[in-house]
């Protein structure tokens, strides 16, 4: 089985010496295994996420949200994450 990947993003904000807030954009990578989901900074076992939902912005992009039993964890994502649900969804019905 291949691995579902969807992009993220973090932003990271910083104030330099003269007082002046840049923003940092990073760029990550989820993945979807047959074990989980694999982030930057979390790894969750299947069975522990419940439900994977997006909540589109107007302008484009939108949030990711893992429904974990830790609680919700939203990515920022770019791209449609349609596949990368299905992707979920048919993993949890096959491990149920």
């Amino acid at each position: 089985m291949s691995k579902y990947l969807i992009s993220y993003i973090e932003i990271e904000r910083q104030i330099d010496f003269y007082y002046q807030m840049k923003q940092i954009e990073k760029k990550f990578e989820l993945q979807l295994t047959v074990d989980g989901f694999i982030s930057d900074r979390h790894q969750f076992m299947l069975q522990h996420v419940y439900d994977v939902s997006h909540k589109p912005f107007l302008f484009g992009g939108g949030l990711l949200y893992l429904h974990t039993n830790q609680g919700v964890f939203p990515f920022q994502i770019q791209e449609n994450p349609s596949t990368f649900i299905q992707g979920f969804k048919s993993l949890k019905t096959e491990h149920s």
